[in-house]
């Protein structure tokens, strides 16, 4: 009996865990009560190449005014014609990089994370049924490319950094793949699918 590649991913969304964010590495950070965070949604693409999962990404273009040159998953903001994140998230896609929403199979959504930009965030598991031709958003995409699952929900490929950020020291975590170097939400995400992976 040949074991479903995907298994992993559908047991790892029956764990119970937190929400994350932004600040998880930085205690010190205090998050003003009452907020106002704004809903958003991400897709992580997962598609199969020779039965081996890989994690579509895109590289945010140089230009834009948040996060540029960032390794992102598609996603954006919910809009008032979006009937929940979900639909947010698969609309993000197929304008970003020419996903169709019907070639995608939601798997299930993970906890939201909050990020620096005062968004909550929900990450939604995708598997991508068929190949599609990718066609990068101009505006905002600058590349495409994948990463196989495997390394990116290895908790030994991560490490925490730091940086210089409003004038304290702020920690994050990275997982870098080759010349792609993946930190910040992205990689927060990533982690928590990860220990949610390694827990089972």
């Amino acid at each position: 009996m040949v074991a479903d590649p995907l298994a992993p991913l559908l047991r790892a969304l029956d764990c119970s865990t937190g929400t994350s964010s932004d600040f998880d590495l930085n205690p010190d950070v205090v998050l003003p009560a009452g907020r106002k965070l704004r809903p958003a949604g991400v897709l992580i693409p997962i598609e199969l190449r020779a039965d081996v999962p890989h994690v579509i990404l895109t590289k945010r273009s140089s230009h834009l005014k948040h996060h540029p040159g960032q390794i992102a998953f598609p996603g954006g903001k919910q809009d008032e014609g979006d009937a929940d994140v979900i639909a947010a998230a698969l609309r993000e896609a197929r304008e970003e990089i020419g996903l169709p929403e019907s070639n995608v199979e939601v798997m299930g959504v993970l906890p939201t994370h909050e990020t620096v930009t005062s968004f909550t965030v929900t990450p939604v598991l995708g598997g991508v049924r068929d190949a599609f031709d990718i066609i990068p958003e101009p505006g905002e995409v600058e590349e495409v490319f994948s990463v196989p699952l495997a390394h990116v929900t290895d908790p030994a490929r991560f490490s925490i950094q730091s940086r210089r950020w409003q004038g304290s020291r702020r920690s994050y975590f990275t997982v870098p793949f080759g010349p792609y170097y993946i930190w910040g939400a992205t990689a927060r995400i990533l982690r928590g699918l990860a220990d949610r992976i390694h827990s089972l």
